[in-house]
């Protein structure tokens, strides 16, 4: 049994996503503050060729829903229905429901660009996705993307406890994904490694908590910050750290590589 038919039978056969720049754009309490709609960000589709941490921002939560809900796999219909139908399952009840970004990097494949505009839909789902799914793109991500370990959400974290919803860093941020899409489609290391980079900026001045929070173990901003001056950029997979992801196309030590899944099965 190949590696991947190992993790398979391990983890379940239902795949995980990764959030590149414009992450919290999908939250309609951000977007409602974009000036010039919509606001961008990118998930990637992946089969890790690793068990990822819980709460480490590769959408574990969600996907624990989905495979309660599916029977351990994704069911042959339209993807936008799926989304729809683990988007209620996920955040029924919930006061802080999960952004539909979560269920999109699970359902569709490739290298996904979601734009949010909050006049469509409440900005709960995004107005337009645009996809990537050739396999030359996907092996050059696979490439430059390595993600380092840093450490969960702890219990009792929240990041959403300082916000500062400036309308020119809302923009910014939703740019952030717009610059990442078309730096992977022209398979710019460098452009891609500054699309990282504002994204975090973007964090760091909206919601303050993402990355300081007195629960908070690491020292994320310093070590944020080593890796951004080392290499071509940065940002952490999800709030509270997770995983850093580094944009590069030399070696990162220690660093896992991932897996693009560009096709249904």
């Amino acid at each position: 049994m190949n590696s991947s038919g190992f993790l398979n039978r391990v983890l379940g056969r239902i795949p995980y996503r990764l959030q590149l720049a414009g992450g919290w754009i999908d939250q309609p309490f951000v977007s409602r503050h974009n000036p010039d709609p919509p606001g961008s960000m990118v998930v990637v589709q992946i089969e890790p060729n690793f068990r990822p941490m819980d709460r480490s921002g590769l959408a574990t939560g969600t996907r624990a829903v989905a495979m309660k809900l599916w029977g351990g796999r994704l069911p042959r219909r339209a993807p936008e229905t799926l989304v729809r139908e683990l988007y209620r399952a996920e955040n029924q009840g919930k006061a802080e429901p999960s952004g539909s970004q979560d269920m999109i990097g699970l359902i569709y494949p490739g290298i996904n660009r979601l734009d949010y505009d909050f006049a469509v839909q409440g900005g709960v789902f995004p107005a337009h996705i645009e996809s990537l799914k050739d396999a030359r793109t996907a092996r050059w991500l696979e490439g430059v993307l390595h993600l380092l370990p840093v450490a969960p959400r702890p219990e009792g974290y929240a990041p959403l406890g300082r916000q500062n919803l400036e309308a020119k860093w809302v923009a910014r941020l939703g740019q952030s994904g717009r610059d990442c899409f078309e730096a992977i489609g022209r398979r710019d290391v460098a452009a891609l490694g500054r699309a990282l980079n504002l994204n975090m900026k973007c964090w760091e001045t909206l919601l303050p908590d993402v990355l300081r929070h007195p629960r908070l173990q690491v020292d994320l901003p310093a070590l944020l910050k080593a890796y951004q001056r080392r290499y071509a950029g940065a940002m952490y997979s999800g709030c509270g750290g997770g995983y850093l992801i580094v944009a590069a196309e030399e070696a990162v030590p220690g660093a896992f590589k991932v897996n693009i899944r560009i096709a249904s099965r």
